[in-house]
């Protein structure tokens, strides 16, 4: 019999405890690299989320581990309060390979929603889904795109379409350069990051959240920026980790400036990151989540990326799952407005609102 606890801080020996867990379960338990006790710690930091964990053991407190969730609580009083696996992460749901567990691990997560008064409870799952009275939503609307990488990086380019190859050669000729590295590009990074959110409308995620994965996963994280003319113009965060013996490299944040559109800077970067997840070992390369049929979608199709599901469920406790999805047509005249303002404003005020949002 599996017993659930929660824990608040997850470090030492039960991190090293936890990892060797994620390490050795099988690939239906739905591990992913984002379930790494060192995410919690980024989202304590950064973005001064409560983070929580529970952890299921066999037998009781001294049993191994057999299960575990990461939690955050995501609160704000322009929003409300939201209990999620895990925000800015697409992956990070209950870890289990027994559906009996899953449940324990349920219940307990619910126990904590129930206590923190939230909205919901957003379970992000990969691979499986859990069948429970309690879950009164499901969203598959969006799927995970990943990339099976070959072993050499001069495979990449004979399995890309005429049309990839052209852009890429594109970008050769307007004489674009690549820099992979740490906290020293974090100027050049942040800067594209931040033009490209506020063009989009959308708040942008704190700067020091980039330091701060940098600084936990050491040599797992890196960035990446692309240069035209001694300007950075297109950037990236690349994060390698390895999931059931196979190393994935994820690309949880990237951009370009659109008025450097004409460099195929965008195009030329993603060759870059394919053939870096190469160097690094990885066997999957994971683009992130996409609507089917979207402009991300094709964007990420055309590279060889094929859509997994990936299932979002919810309990929920008050209110509409839907009511702070940036889709929300409440919320398109705020997003014009957003793409009006000084970037420096959006620098200021952003972090403040990204954080309080699920």
């Amino acid at each position: 019999m599996a017993v659930t606890q929660v824990i608040h801080h997850i470090d030492g020996g039960l991190a090293d405890e936890v990892r060797r867990f994620l390490a050795e379960a099988p690939a239906d338990a739905g591990v992913s690299g984002e379930h790494d006790p060192g995410w919690l710690k980024v989202l304590r930091e950064s973005m001064g989320h409560l983070t929580m964990s529970v952890i299921a053991r066999e037998g009781g407190p001294g049993g191994v581990i057999v299960g575990y969730l990461p939690l955050a609580l995501v609160t704000s009083r322009l929003f409300g309060r939201f209990l999620v696996s895990l925000p800015y992460l697409n992956r990070a749901g209950i870890v289990a390979a027994d559906a009996g567990v899953r449940n324990d691990i349920f219940e307990a997560a619910t126990g904590l929603a129930d206590r923190f008064v939230v909205q919901y409870l957003e379970l992000r799952h990969q691979g499986h889904t859990l069948d429970h009275a309690s879950i009164s939503h499901n969203r598959d609307d969006k799927v995970q795109m990943m990339l099976g990488l070959p072993q050499e990086s001069e495979e990449l380019w004979s399995g890309y379409s005429a049309k990839v190859r052209n852009q890429i050669r594109k970008g050769d000729k307007a004489g674009l350069s690549i820099s992979f590295g740490g906290a020293e590009l974090l100027d050049g990074f942040y800067s594209v990051f931040s033009i490209n959110m506020r063009d989009l409308g959308t708040p942008v995620y704190p700067r020091n959240l980039f330091g701060s994965i940098l600084d936990t996963f050491g040599g797992g994280a890196e960035l990446a920026v692309v240069s035209h003319d001694g300007r950075a113009v297109a950037g990236a965060l690349l994060v390698h980790a390895e999931v059931g013996g196979v190393v994935e490299t994820q690309v949880p944040s990237a951009s370009s400036l659109r008025d450097a559109k004409h460099t195929n800077a965008n195009m030329w970067m993603y060759h870059q990151l394919l053939k870096r997840g190469v160097t690094h070992g990885a066997g999957v390369f994971d683009f992130g989540r996409s609507t089917p049929d979207s402009g991300t979608y094709r964007f990420k199709k055309q590279w060889g990326a094929v859509p997994k599901p990936a299932t979002w469920q919810y309990y929920l406790r008050q209110g509409d799952v839907a009511a702070v999805r940036p889709d929300n047509p409440k919320y398109q005249r705020r997003i014009a407005a957003w793409q009006r303002l000084p970037v420096w404003v959006t620098r200021l005020v952003g972090p403040r609102i990204v954080r309080g949002i699920p």
